[in-house]
């Protein structure tokens, strides 16, 4: 996908434009780009960096996923290009048919398709109908029933990531580089990979979750391994019957079931035990949301 971050970055020629802030990438969003792709032409995606929410508000957005994830999902939809704007008091001041003009108009639109209440411009005085009234074929997409991103963050931040991937359409995610760990993790028989986060992306509530990464099952904890009295935060991947080195690669995680809450164990060996379990139970786990070959329970 090709990524721009000014209209003068893409190409001339006439596309359909799917616009939206696409945290998560939901399945609100999904309808919102599916219907810019039913249009024919080829597909723009216009999407908000940081946050809109962040700025307008003055406060910190839990994101659901990087601007490098959302970019990747985005793709799968077939979008083929994303010109991400930087929001801030300066865009977020422009007046509407400004916006129209230089970042719908200027970039060849022939087709726009946003979410029914999508606004926009100045005090957010711009909606779909003016840039109808500009000439343009319109694609208003009505707001999925349940779905937000808002109601999505709070299923995650409480760990429901059964609940939360039926209204993604797909699993919850956790992602980061793999970094150097303890090594606590091979000592114990069931090496991990340890993931360092993204900044601002939303953590889900602590614990142990079945899933899944490089089409290999996975036990992933969430905590802090109260078992050592480890206070900073860490996610840790067990991939099974997986052999490979991990390190320095960006690794994209399914959390598919929550299996418990993290705990403090009197020994390694009741450590172990539990964590057998934990793995057992991984092998068990079925993918939420739309299936895959390969995806129900071993």
């Amino acid at each position: 996908m090709k990524v721009a971050h000014a209209p003068e970055e893409l190409a001339a020629g006439p596309r359909a434009v799917a616009i939206g802030t696409f945290d998560g990438v939901h399945l609100g969003h999904r309808a919102v780009v599916e219907a810019a792709v039913e249009s024919g032409l080829p597909v723009t995606a216009i999407t908000f960096d940081p946050h809109p929410r962040s700025v307008l508000a003055d406060e910190s957005v839990p994101l659901l996923s990087s601007l490098e994830r959302r970019l990747e999902l985005l793709a799968e939809l077939g979008v083929g290009e994303t010109l991400v704007l930087r929001f801030d008091r300066g865009l977020a001041s422009l007046e509407a048919d400004a916006f129209v003009q230089r970042y719908v108009r200027g970039i060849g639109a022939a087709v726009v398709a946003a979410g029914a209440t999508f606004r926009f411009g100045r005090d957010r005085a711009g909606g779909l109908d003016l840039i109808a009234a500009s000439g343009l074929d319109v694609r208003a997409v009505p707001v999925v029933e349940r779905v937000s991103s808002s109601r999505i963050r709070q299923l995650v931040a409480a760990g429901e990531v059964e609940a939360a991937a039926q209204l993604l359409g797909r699993p919850v995610e956790v992602e980061g580089t793999v970094v150097s760990g303890d090594a606590r993790g091979a000592g114990l028989g069931f090496p991990t990979a340890n993931l360092d986060p993204p900044p601002g992306v939303i953590v889900p509530k602590l614990g142990i979750y079945a899933g899944a990464a490089l089409d290999a099952r996975a036990a992933v904890s969430v905590g802090t391994n109260p078992t050592y009295g480890v206070d900073e935060l860490r996610i840790e991947a067990f991939l099974l019957d997986f052999e490979g080195d991990l390190y320095g690669r960006r690794l994209v995680v399914e959390l598919w079931r929550r299996l418990r809450d993290e705990a403090a164990f009197a020994s390694e060996q009741e450590l172990v035990d539990q964590i057998a379990r934990d793995v057992a139970e991984t092998r068990a786990a079925v993918r939420p949301g739309p299936t895959r070959p390969g995806d129900s329970a071993e």
